[in-house]
């Protein structure tokens, strides 16, 4: 009998440590469900300064993609044929698969649109600015494979980026309508709660989203909003209105990653010194011949 009550009371405390383990797993942890709190500025906004990078494949294709041929300009018995300019790049000149950052995988292109898309497809390796060293413009600076810088300050926000020496001011009062378009557009930024959000206008046309030719008119508009999810992560949102390219506004989203390693700085990449005999070389006069 004796026996049998201390299997029962055994019993009972081996149930009760079980229950008050699950207990103790299913409650929150102080803290836990918390929403991250950025450092701030004296200004009470949250301190965006830091190196950044993207780490994804958008700057290849903003939409998702297979593994294939940066170009292909004819088709061929098995599918479209590649440019022997890319082929002999070999792996170089090929482009990594990769997640689209595109909301729902889809740019709603207007069918003339479309068709340009595919013809800046076709011509990558001539017609990508990139290829020309001419300024990204945005959102594309923001995830191309370089890192770029945010300065801010209560009274000021400036962004350098590694390529081609690219900046951007972004004035904090309304500046009114840019007075010229320009590759990089013009930068008007205001806070909403902890997300800066950035309205980009006065745009060129002579920019592409990445290297698969997805293009827009000078009539873009990008809304950009900036959020610090930890401590070195920035969730980035670009919001494309172009009437004149889309049937409708589109976004894009994707992290932003600090850079963190020791004495980690921007560097220069200004690459107009590597496209000069790309763009002018047929310019240059060949000597008489004796």
């Amino acid at each position: 009998m004796a026996h049998r009550v201390r299997m029962t009371f055994a019993a009972a405390a081996g149930a009760l440590t079980l229950a008050g383990f699950f207990a103790l797993s299913s409650a929150p942890v102080e803290g836990q469900q918390a929403a991250y709190r950025a450092p701030r500025l004296a200004d009470g906004h949250p301190d965006l300064n830091g190196i950044w990078q993207t780490m994804n494949t958008a700057n290849y294709d903003i939409q998702t993609h297979m593994a294939r041929p940066a170009m292909q300009v004819r088709p061929g018995p098995y599918g479209p044929v590649p440019a022997p300019p890319v082929l002999a790049l070999g792996a170089v000149g090929a482009v990594p698969p990769g997640m689209g950052v595109v909301e729902g995988d889809e740019i709603p292109y207007l069918p003339a649109a479309l068709e340009q898309k595919k013809k800046n497809q076709e011509n990558w390796i001539t017609l990508d600015p990139e290829i020309k060293c001419y300024l990204p413009g945005v959102p594309r600076a923001t995830y191309m494979p370089y890192p770029f810088q945010i300065l801010q300050s209560p009274k000021a926000i400036f962004f350098a980026y590694e390529y081609a020496g690219a900046t951007r001011n972004i004035y904090l009062k309304d500046p009114g309508p840019a007075p010229v378009d320009s590759w990089m557009g013009q930068s008007f930024g205001r806070w909403e709660g902890d997300t800066l959000v950035i309205e980009v206008t006065g745009f060129n046309d002579s920019t592409w989203f990445d290297r698969s030719g997805n293009h827009h008119s000078e009539q873009m508009k990008v809304v950009e909003r900036y959020t610090r999810t930890s401590a070195d992560i920035i969730q980035y949102e670009a919001t494309i209105t172009d009437p004149k390219t889309f049937s409708r506004p589109w976004k894009m989203s994707m992290p932003l990653y600090r850079r963190a390693e020791k004495n980690v700085q921007l560097m220069d990449f200004k690459c107009v010194e590597f496209v000069e005999e790309l763009m002018y070389g047929k310019l240059r006069k060949n000597p008489l011949s004796n």
